[in-house]
């Protein structure tokens, strides 16, 4: 524990004897004076009449949960920190706990490993604080849980307690990660908890639009501004105001348009394609993408001042690969899904199937995940779903394996006039481009290199 010559005081608050007992001993130490009691009411008696540093409440607890105990104690006590426990906390537990003023919220079978660290980080900053004169947090009406976020890995708690942190302002945020971890998802799960929330987000996808047709989209158009243009159309700028407007893909924003977007970030305003009528809205942003922008930014394909104007706060998103433990929660939940929504007897995963799930490399995330459930409900034999019944694009635990002699028989192929390193690397790179179906940018990022070092590769086969 942190070294002060002040003694600090630690609340335990749960129901369950036994953890206090461990955390207890576990969290021993000197200027540390630990106290523990066994429901809501008799801890709000002992902040009332004790200054309590931390304090590490269970979710669970009676005769109020520790969501109500956390904005209880924070209204006597704003300068104590407050760490939460549970099970399994849920998407809306984590984002709300951190929306008003949580510490952390741990899963409780972490505790072992986590909760010593995070004590002693809560009693640092407290002894940081403790001259502060920090106001309440206010307290933020429930929510009904609409956000569906699977997962109990640390990692994407992570982004549930960032999405709980950024909700409540009107920053800018950028949520980053590969297709299919579930950018929208976080984006609406920002929206939701956000004071715009009961205003709508609008959409829009800015890779899936031509160029000559997005910024109508994005602005509007007046009528007879362009051939098609038969009358007035407002653009989701106007259909957002007051709400969200969610720019998926910005990374394939054209830099004509990314021009004309950074004049709505810096004063709010904007003109209907074909109007010179200047318009005001009220719109938070959020962006996501798949690139990675600022590689983008110095390949000279995304301008530098709108990335910093939209990255006031970025989310990244993990890909699958780097939380397995949530894979077969995610799996049961889509099985659940799938078998309800077409009427089905429900369908199981054996201990053997769940295993290969965890082993797979899953490229496409969790819409991979997702479609791969939908094959395997469509093609079930029985209720319990084998190994075999599951189609997986790779064997499991060797995604994308090359043996050395498959090795050997791509170096054979080469020239004897090339070099074999060059040839084989413009061999990759037009598979790549081929793979991603011509599209420049996507096969540069994939080989992590710029849209001019692909090029420049590339043109090397030409002789």
């Amino acid at each position: 524990m942190p070294d002060s010559s002040a003694e600090e005081t630690l609340l335990l608050v749960d129901p369950d004897l036994d953890f206090l007992d461990w955390a207890t001993k576990h969290l021993a130490a000197d200027n540390l004076r630990v106290l523990r009691c066994d429901n809501a009411a008799n801890a709000i008696k002992v902040v009332e009449k004790t200054d309590v540093g931390v304090v590490v409440a269970g979710m669970e607890l009676q005769p109020f949960d520790g969501l109500d105990l956390l904005g209880r104690i924070l209204q006597h006590s704003p300068q104590t920190l407050v760490i939460l426990t549970a099970g399994f906390p849920t998407t809306g537990q984590i984002i709300e706990a951190t929306q008003r003023g949580a510490y952390d919220v741990l899963r409780k079978e972490s505790l072992a490993f986590e909760l010593r660290p995070v004590v002693e980080s809560a009693l640092q900053t407290r002894d940081e604080r403790r001259s502060a004169d920090e106001p309440a947090n206010e307290e933020l009406p429930k929510h009904d849980g609409r956000v569906k976020m699977i997962g109990i890995s640390r990692a994407l708690q992570e982004v549930f307690k960032l999405v709980g942190r950024v909700a409540r302002s009107d920053a800018p945020v950028l949520i980053a990660g590969e297709s299919g971890t579930g950018k929208e998802l976080v984006a609406k799960a920002v929206h939701e908890y956000s004071p715009r929330r009961q205003r709508e987000m609008i959409t829009i996808n800015c890779g899936a639009i031509p160029e000559n047709l997005l910024e109508s989209e994005l602005f509007g158009h007046e009528k007879g501004s362009f051939t098609g243009a038969i009358a007035r159309r407002p653009g989701r700028f106007e259909q957002a105001d007051g709400g969200t407007l969610f720019l998926d893909e910005i990374g394939d924003m054209p830099l004509s348009i990314q021009v004309k977007l950074l004049r709505v970030l810096q004063d709010g305003t904007f003109s209907r394609v074909g109007s010179n009528e200047t318009l005001k809205t009220d719109v938070r942003i959020i962006a996501a993408t798949h690139r990675n922008l600022a590689e983008e930014v110095a390949a000279g394909n995304f301008r530098e001042d709108l990335y910093y104007r939209l990255n006031v706060v970025e989310i990244p998103i993990p890909p699958l690969r780097e939380r397995r433990e949530d894979i077969p929660l995610l799996a049961e939940f889509f099985l659940q899904r799938i078998t309800r929504k077409n009427g089905m007897a429900r369908i199981r995963l054996a201990a053997e199937s769940i295993t290969d799930l965890q082993n797979h490399n899953w490229p496409g995330n969790v819409r991979e995940l997702e479609n791969t459930m939908a094959r395997a409900c469509a093609l079930a034999s029985s209720n319990i779903l084998l190994p075999a019944d599951i189609p997986l694009a790779s064997p499991p635990g060797k995604p994308n394996s090359i043996t050395p002699a498959l090795l050997d028989q791509f170096l054979e192929a080469a020239p004897p006039e090339e070099k074999p390193l060059e040839w084989a690397s413009r061999e990759l790179a037009g598979r790549m481009l081929e793979r991603k179906h011509g599209e420049l940018k996507d096969a540069a990022v994939a080989l992590k290199l710029t849209s001019a070092e692909l090029r420049k590769l590339l043109a090397t086969a030409k002789h």
